[in-house]
């Protein structure tokens, strides 16, 4: 895994880069589009090859973040899936969290007994994933796993580590691929730094 630092991917500086960004500057590309494409594909054999043989899996995706890296991942899952989503907030209109976890969607998919697959944009705090992981394990799933496309490796402390992480972030504030700043730029084909 590489944080991109080493890279020195500069400023996307096309036009469709600048029409999605309203105009906004962008500091730096950390991840383009084909590096988050190769990675997702890795990620979903590996995914795979981790649990039984014909025993499907339920992918909960954490929502708004994960959508676009859940989208992509579960088609590179050869097995059964079954999907569902669950709504958390911690940030509000920062670029910080506000520590205050909100819960405003609970998944409607019966967890007991099944392998539960969380699905998470970004591990930064671990405030949202301390709060959900022990409500999730609670609901007595077979097994539990978690899978970041990013992880900044901040948290003081988390409850479960994620077992399949796409990349290493750098301590920036990222948007893109689903990642955004107040709800907007989640439509950028690429992660980048503000």
């Amino acid at each position: 895994m590489s944080d991109g630092s080493e890279r020195g991917v500069g400023i996307a500086d096309g036009e469709d880069t600048r029409a999605l960004m309203g105009g906004r500057p962008l500091r730096r590309v950390v991840y383009s589009q084909e590096e988050i494409a190769a990675r997702v594909v890795t990620m979903g054999r590996e995914i795979a090859s981790a649990y039984p043989e014909g025993e499907s899996l339920l992918v909960l995706g954490l929502l708004k973040g994960s959508f676009i890296f859940m989208a992509d991942l579960v088609r590179h899952i050869p097995r059964p899936i079954q999907l569902d989503f669950l709504v958390a907030s911690s940030y509000g209109s920062g670029t910080e969290t506000s520590g205050d976890v909100r819960l405003l969607y609970d998944p409607e998919a019966v967890l007991e007994g099944r392998h539960v697959l969380l699905v998470e944009d970004i591990v930064d705090s671990g405030t949202t994933l301390n709060r959900l992981l022990p409500m999730l394990e609670r609901r007595g799933p077979t097994s539990l796993e978690m899978c970041a496309l990013l992880h900044k490796h901040i948290a003081a402390t988390l409850v479960k580590e994620p077992r399949w992480v796409g990349f290493d972030a750098p301590r920036e504030f990222l948007i893109g691929y689903g990642l955004d700043h107040s709800e907007n730029y989640r439509n950028l084909p690429f992660i980048a730094s503000l």
